[in-house]
């Protein structure tokens, strides 16, 4: 078969060659001396050092129904570096070091106005955190996918000494909870935010500035999933645990964290959910309940130590509050919220 006949079945050669050598060129800005050159781009090669056990950590993820609110909006830097930050976060729960990163996008038609915004958005995030972006996929895939829709996915693998892992085995009674804010949604909930606000058979509501938000509705949906890694790298020798409240909130995320026979009480009192929270529970009815269960609801990791610890990771991580403590699990709850 031609190139003329795979394109007119849809794929077009010419096209991903000129977009391949331009992640080439984002990719290149992420790499460091551990990247080695192999001479073939079927596979990236990254040189492992400085470590006496290491133990690799992985995760892959995507950024959901996210998604659509960026093509509707024609926006995509925020969904690239949001893919990356989501699996960096999940990675340093166990006190890991991000290495690389892989993407996979697969679309019906090769579009530089998409592919090449999302490539900026994961290199500006992998050059923040330190990860080289060292490979992966893009895929035409025509019939498939209408006009801008697509499917994108990451994975990550970092390291951490095996002697160094954070689990939840010291977690005790009486440790307090140290919050960290969002940057409103992160990556979760957006199906429920376009039933809610119609957003699939009204594009335009996008646009709109609703009271309380300091953007247009499309802007703050496509706040980015904020990257806690330089925030706690540091720090890792002071935390017994760390829960990335990401689907399923404070309520499902937490007991993932938390020893048998140990719950923690989360005072709701202790911080402000940003205006997006509010606006979404109000316009949709919603169940206070499950606003923490879809939702970050302001909070985007949680990190469990003693008290002495706290104070000192208060210091050093100025948006760090307490936001609870350990107790015993005294029924079937793993997650209690409170009022003061």
């Amino acid at each position: 078969m031609s190139a003329k006949a795979y394109r007119a079945a849809g794929v077009d050669l010419e096209a991903a060659d000129s977009i391949k050598e331009n992640i080439v060129a984002f990719a290149s800005l992420t790499h460091g001396p551990n990247v080695l050159k192999n001479g073939n781009s079927f596979a990236g090669l990254y040189r492992l050092s400085g470590y006496k056990k290491p133990v690799l950590i992985s995760s892959t993820d995507g950024v959901g129904t996210k998604l659509k609110i960026a093509s509707l909006i024609g926006h995509y830097e925020s969904i690239g570096v949001d893919l990356v930050n989501l699996n960096v976060n999940d990675i340093i729960t166990c006190g890991g070091k991000p290495l690389f990163f892989l993407d996979y996008i697969s679309v019906g038609a090769l579009d530089a106005q998409i592919i090449e915004p999302l490539l900026r958005g994961m290199a500006w995030a992998c050059r923040d955190s330190g990860t080289a972006l060292i490979g992966g996929e893009t895929a035409q895939a025509p019939g498939m996918y209408s006009s801008n829709t697509f499917d994108l996915a990451g994975t990550i693998v970092g390291v951490v000494e095996e002697s160094e892992i954070i689990d939840n085995t010291n977690v005790a009674n009486g440790d307090l909870l140290l919050g960290l804010p969002s940057k409103g949604l992160h990556t979760n909930g957006y199906s429920l935010v376009r039933k809610i606000f119609n957003i699939d058979q009204n594009p335009r509501v996008l646009y709109e500035r609703f009271d309380g938000l300091d953007h247009s509705l499309g802007e703050e949906l496509l706040k980015t999933h904020r990257c806690y890694y330089k925030d706690l790298e540091s720090h890792y020798s002071r935390i017994k645990a760390i829960a990335h409240i990401s689907g399923g909130g404070l309520i499902d995320n937490m007991p993932r964290v938390l020893p048998e026979g140990l719950a923690c009480v989360v005072n709701l009192d202790t911080w402000k959910p940003s205006p997006i929270f509010p606006l979404i529970q109000s316009i949709g009815n919603i169940d206070h309940s499950e606003m923490y269960r879809v939702f970050n609801m302001g909070i985007g990791m949680v990190l469990i130590a003693n008290f002495r610890q706290a104070a000192l990771l208060q210091k050093e991580i100025p948006d760090a509050i307490v936001i609870g403590q350990v107790i015993e699990q005294k029924d079937e709850k793993r997650v209690v919220l409170s009022r003061a």
